[in-house]
């Protein structure tokens, strides 16, 4: 069973028992909708949503049986996740570019073993022995992801690895 995560939930809304989510989850349609499954916490507390809206830079939930905001206080802060199975997409989750062998045509870079967050785009972080590469995750520089063979091919201009 494998979670993928969602967000984090900052706050409440109201006081009927209404979430607000912060989230750059990117398979937000088919993900957040009416019976889908959330797990809250690091204990994977079982939620259902009952209801979603967009409101500002905020997903907002309320879920089955939950109608007040002393219910949901608790979850305030605690990171947000849906079973992968739960979630039909064509493709693959960033997530499942973490652990793949880099490579500069045939020769291994190092591992990506984080994707770090910017304004402008992802990051993969991609470490060998005791050098960590930072490449920006956009077509420019990965050139193509083979998920059965575990590797990720990167355009390397020069200047992009760290040579230090």
């Amino acid at each position: 069973m494998e979670y993928i995560y969602i967000g984090e939930i900052v706050n409440t809304h109201g006081l009927k028992g209404e979430i607000r989510l912060l989230s750059d989850f990117e398979y937000k349609k088919e993900a957040f909708k009416i019976g889908k499954k959330i797990y809250i916490g690091k204990n994977k507390e079982l939620v259902t949503i009952k209801t979603y809206r967009v409101h500002k830079e905020y997903d907002m939930f309320t879920f089955d049986g939950i109608e007040d905001i002393n219910d949901v206080i608790i979850y305030k802060g605690e990171k947000a996740y849906m079973k992968r199975e739960d979630i039909s997409i064509t493709g693959y989750f960033k997530e499942d570019v973490i652990g793949l062998i880099a490579y500069n045509k045939n020769i291994p870079i190092g591992e990506v073993t984080f994707i770090m967050k910017s304004k402008a785009h992802d990051i993969l972080v991609i470490t060998d022995k005791n050098k960590k590469h930072l490449v920006p995750y956009i077509k420019e520089f990965v050139e193509s992801i083979d998920l059965v063979h575990k590797k990720i091919y990167i355009n390397v201009v020069e200047g992009l690895l760290n040579e230090n």
